[in-house]
C-alpha cells in the first residue's frame, strides 16, 4: 500500500513539474516595438537580426514583434494603430518600445526649417510642429490604452546625429519633441517610462550610421542596453549581458549624401552672415 501511496505521489509531482514548466512557457514576456526608422533600424543593412529591438527581446527571453516602418510620423502611427495585425499585437503586449517625432520635422519643410533657424534664427515652425507632435502623441498613448491599459510603454527620447552647421537646428527640434515627451510624462504620471536614448547616444559620431540620422550597429547596441537597463529596473528584465545573435552590418552611404547635407549646412550659414549684416545695416 505504501509503495503504490508513493508511485500516485511521484506521478503527481512530476505532472505538477510538467504543469509549472507549462505555465512559465505560457507566460514569457511579449515586446512589441513601435515607430519610425530608428526603431526599425534602418542604420543597418541587416535590421531585422540585429536592431536594439532583437538584442532586447534575445537578452531577456520575450517573445517579440517589431511594427516599426521607416519615414513614419507620429500621424503615420496613429493610422498604423488601425491595423489588425498591429491591434492583435497590441492587446498581447507586456512591454511596448516607442520611437517617434524625428520624421515630424524631417518629413516637414526641412529646407524652410533650416533656413529660418540658421539664416534667420526664427524657430516658431519648430514650436508649430512640436504642439502637432503634442497631439499626436496623446492621441497614440490613448489609442493603445483603449486595446491594452496594462502594458508598459517605453518612450524614448530624440537624439541629434547632426555635426557641424547642422547641429544647431537639429537640437532645437529634438528639444522640442524631449520636452513634448517630458511635459506628458509630468502631466500624465505613470502613463510612459521615459528612456533617455539621446543622452546615451551623445554627441559620439561613431553611434550613427553613414547617413549620420540612424543609429549604426553601435548605437543600436547602445540603444539595447539602456532599454535593457531601465527594464531590470522595472524588474521586467534580468541584468545579464545583452544577447547579440548576430552582429550588425552598418549601412554603406555614398560621401555625396553627407557632403550635400555639410555644404547645404555651410551655404545657410554663410547666408545667415550676410542676413543678419543687412539687418543690423538696416536697423
Amino acid at each position: 500500500m505504501k509503495k503504490i501511496t508513493a508511485i500516485i505521489l511521484s506521478v503527481i509531482m512530476i505532472l505538477g513539474v510538467f504543469a509549472v514548466c507549462g505555465y512559465a512557457e505560457n507566460e514569457r514576456q511579449f515586446y512589441l516595438v513601435l515607430g519610425d526608422s530608428i526603431a526599425y533600424g534602418s542604420g543597418i543593412s541587416n535590421s531585422k537580426e540585429a536592431c536594439y529591438g532583437k538584442i532586447v527581446a534575445d537578452t531577456n527571453g520575450y517573445d517579440y514583434a517589431n511594427h516599426a516602418i521607416p519615414g513614419h510620423t507620429t500621424t503615420n502611427l496613429i493610422n498604423r494603430l488601425k491595423d489588425e495585425a498591429v491591434i492583435a499585437d497590441l492587446k498581447k503586449a507586456d512591454i511596448i518600445s516607442i520611437s517617434i517625432g524625428g520624421n515630424d520635422f524631417l518629413m516637414s519643410n526641412l529646407i524652410g526649417l533650416m533656413f529660418d533657424s540658421i539664416v534667420k534664427g526664427d524657430h516658431s515652425e519648430f514650436d508649430r510642429i512640436a504642439d502637432g507632435f503634442y497631439t499626436n502623441f496623446c492621441e497614440i498613448i490613448d489609442i493603445i490604452n483603449s486595446h491594452n491599459a496594462d502594458a508598459v510603454i517605453l518612450m524614448q527620447t530624440l537624439y541629434n546625429p547632426q555635426s557641424g552647421y547642422l547641429r544647431a537646428p537639429y537640437q532645437q527640434g529634438a528639444d522640442r519633441i524631449n520636452a513634448a515627451i517630458e511635459k506628458y510624462n509630468t502631466e500624465n504620471p505613470g502613463e510612459i517610462v521615459i528612456v533617455d536614448v539621446a543622452m546615451a547616444l551623445g554627441d559620439d559620431m561613431a553611434n550613427y550610421a553613414d547617413d549620420e540620422i540612424h543609429p549604426s550597429s553601435q548605437g543600436n547596441e547602445i540603444i539595447a542596453n539602456v532599454i535593457l537597463d531601465k527594464l531590470h529596473e522595472l524588474n521586467l528584465g534580468s541584468d545579464a549581458a545583452p544577447v547579440i545573435t548576430a552582429k550588425g552590418k552598418d549601412i554603406e552611404i555614398s560621401a555625396v549624401f553627407t557632403s550635400s547635407l555639410r555644404i547645404a549646412g555651410a551655404v545657410f550659414n554663410a547666408l545667415s552672415v550676410i542676413y543678419n549684416f543687412f539687418m543690423s545695416v538696416i536697423g
